[in-house]
This record gives structure tokens, C-alpha cells and sequence, in this order.
């Protein structure tokens, strides 16, 4: 599930300046790194990637609402540090391979087709992998959804629900209507409800009622 490729292509460089590059291709060449980024059976770096800003979503989270920092364990710095270990090593890649695997059942009834010669088929599309790969790039922008702010919260899930059909659309070849569609409950379960969109977009939507 965690295999490294020999010579993986575009953004997929290893260790911390690998992961920056691949946030900063994603969040403003999208197209380009899913179509040169992505690659069969490479999925540690998507992993680590997926890791590394569930990480950066709870740094932020915790600076800006304290409140929000557990005390279980006697204090705030070590309930903190065991927090972002266990989301680190444990919440994030559980979460990824459970939303990974919605998404693979929901691409495959996706790709289902009807022909009258040919019955009822199945159209190509790209493996496992890489669509564990795809789930973990497209939360680039919620490493950014840490801060207690609605709005940049519910932009930050909008534009990862965005890219989550994007990459779909790109590495498995479907068109967009299919991606839209495909992606839509996986894209709820990680950033409506993993990453907090959901509760900020009510947040908004309460706000701008009440005045």
C-alpha cells in the first residue's frame, strides 16, 4: 500500500523540499501535476503528503483556538504533541484509504456504461493507486484551514472538493460530469466533515441570516 516507485515524474521529488513542491504544484498547476504527478503504485509520497497537511491543519487549529487543544494527558504541550502524532500516524492515513476506497467504488459505478451491442461495460480507468494519490493531493489546500476563520475554512474545502474532481477527471479519464459525481460523497466525508467545511459554511450561511 506504501510502495516508492524508482523514478517517479513531475513534483514527486522525496523529503520535506518534495512535499513543498508538490503543495505549490497543486495548489496552482493542478492539471499539470495530476496529469505528470501521479503515478501507478507510488503511494508513499501521497501518504506522507496527505499526513503531512492533516498536520499543518491541526498546528494551525490549535494556535488560533486553544481551547481546541486536548488536556487529557496533564497538560497542554504534551496532549498537543501526542495529538499531532497520532493524526500524523495514525487519523490521516486511516482516513485517506477510507476515503480512497468510497472514491474506488464510486468510480467504478461511474465508469459503468451501456452499449446495445456490447451490453453493459466497464470503461478504462487508472488503478488504486493512483487514486490514493488523487484523495491526498486534493487536500492540499485544508493545510491551510487550521485558523477558527469560516471563511477561509469553507474556501479552503470548496477549492479541495474542486481539485478532488479535477484529479479524478484527469487520471482516469472520465469527463467531468462523472468526476463531479463520483467525487462528490468522498469530497463530503474528507472536507465537509474531516477538515471542517460543513460546520464553516453553516457558520457563514448563520451569519449572513441574521443579518
Amino acid at each position: 500500500m506504501t510502495t516508492w516507485v524508482d523514478n517517479p515524474e513531475g513534483g514527486r521529488a522525496r523529503g520535506p523540499r518534495g512535499v513543498a513542491r508538490a503543495w505549490v504544484e497543486v495548489m496552482v498547476r493542478p492539471t499539470r501535476f495530476f496529469g505528470n504527478g501521479v503515478s501507478p503504485g507510488d503511494q508513499a509520497p501521497g501518504l506522507v503528503f496527505a499526513s503531512t497537511v492533516a498536520t499543518c491543519f491541526l498546528v494551525g487549529r490549535f494556535l488560533t483556538a486553544p481551547e481546541t487543544v486536548p488536556t487529557t494527558l496533564g497538560g497542554p504541550a504534551l496532549s498537543s504533541l501526542v495529538a499531532l502524532v497520532a493524526v500524523a500516524v495514525f487519523v490521516a492515513p486511516a482516513a485517506l484509504h477510507l476515503t480512497a476506497a468510497v472514491q474506488t467504488v464510486l468510480l467504478v459505478v461511474a465508469s459503468l456504461d451501456f452499449d446495445r451491442e456490447r451490453g453493459l461495460y466497464q470503461r478504462e480507468r487508472a488503478g488504486i493507486s493512483q487514486t490514493v494519490q488523487v484523495v491526498a493531493y486534493a487536500a492540499a489546500p485544508c493545510a491551510l484551514a487550521g485558523p477558527a476563520v469560516p471563511s477561509l475554512r469553507a474556501a479552503c474545502a470548496l477549492y479541495a472538493t474542486a481539485l478532488l474532481a479535477l484529479g479524478v477527471r484527469t487520471v482516469h479519464g472520465t469527463t467531468t460530469g462523472r468526476a463531479v459525481a463520483a467525487t462528490a460523497i468522498p469530497a463530503a466525508m474528507a472536507f465537509g466533515v474531516g477538515f471542517g467545511g460543513f460546520e464553516a459554511v453553516a457558520t457563514l450561511l448563520a451569519r449572513w441570516y441574521i443579518i
